[in-house]
């Protein structure tokens, strides 16, 4: 099979294809033969040695995967071949996502929804469970917060507006004015042109802020809090303040770290069937071009998800 490797740290230019051989499915595994595998931020920053999550080269990047059972492995029997899927894998270890087959367990997949095509079901697992898991897991968003999505147009973002407007959440979403129009579409209730107005007076006061972008938006973000509210970054290596800085302004801050759960995946998948949530794909490349679909994520422009295809 053909699969995405590098055998050094470095810009996009690193990543190249190569034949290997196909893995086999050991006792409570599945082979999945790939129909699309997503980019993600992260992808970028392992590959150019920011975030070694998987130490040295060589290694093949990439966590987000749907497509079909090839072969369950001996004990499994929540899956069987021919079943369609989606899932996050193995993170934070290797996922191997960027290939024609992976291996999974049943733990971190379900059935893809039929509302949804093999490209974006691609893209749901890492964004939609970072959103879920930050927005519901930790700050439990419900009917009449008010809630404020930065970058609220990216592959997390956009998910996390339509994942707090299903729980009743007036959401609020930072994003250039070429995007409202789009996040307007997605259910936003009000949009801030985060490059004409400052965030924090237009959206003050909120319940909760979901950060995506850290850095100096987190003492920004929590100055825009009501009295108790609730900073959720996922920035958790720059989140612009610490737990003892938000609490003397009378606020709360949580990191959120993505872990794979089906659980959470057949929450996400529920929403899909009940039509409050859907995955936009802005590109789509092939596997042979994934240095492509990296120069593009990391100029930061991106409307959605980028994926993947074999």
């Amino acid at each position: 099979m053909r699969a995405v490797t590098q055998s050094a740290f470095g810009e996009p230019s690193v990543l190249r294809v190569i034949e290997v051989d196909r893995p086999e499915p050991g006792p409570g595994q599945v082979l999945v033969r790939v129909e699309a595998a997503a980019y993600n931020p992260v992808d970028a920053a392992v590959r150019a040695g920011a975030f070694p999550l998987l130490g040295d080269p060589p290694f093949t990047v990439g966590w987000d995967v749907s497509g079909v059972v090839e072969e369950a492995g001996p004990g499994v029997s929540a899956f069987a071949p021919g079943d369609e899927v989606l899932g996050l894998l193995g993170f934070p270890a290797a996922g191997n996502a960027y290939a024609e087959y992976v291996l999974a367990s049943p733990n971190e997949i379900v059935r893809r929804p039929a509302g949804l095509t093999a490209q974006q079901a691609a893209g749901l697992p890492l964004a939609g469970l970072t959103a879920w898991q930050a927005l519901v897991g930790i700050a439990r968003v419900g009917e009449g917060d008010r809630v404020l999505v930065h970058r609220a147009a990216g592959g997390v973002g956009h998910l996390a507006v339509q994942i707090a407007k299903a729980r009743g959440a007036y959401v609020v979403g930072t994003a250039r004015a070429d995007k409202h129009e789009f996040l307007r579409g997605l259910g936003a209730d009000a949009l801030i042109d985060y490059t004409a107005e400052d965030f924090v007076t237009a959206a003050r006061p909120v319940d909760v802020v979901f950060d995506l972008v850290g850095g100096e938006y987190g003492q920004r973000s929590a100055a825009a809090l009501r009295q108790g509210g609730l900073l959720v970054s996922a920035l958790g290596g720059n989140p612009g303040i610490t737990p003892e800085e938000a609490a003397m302004l009378g606020v709360r801050l949580q990191v959120v770290s993505v872990r794979p759960s089906a659980h959470d995946l057949a929450e996400l998948t529920s929403l899909v069937e009940a039509g409050r949530l859907t995955v936009h794909v802005d590109l789509t490349v092939p596997l042979a071009e994934a240095a492509k679909a990296h120069e593009q994520g990391q100029a930061g422009r991106t409307t959605g998800k980028i994926v993947l295809v074999p």
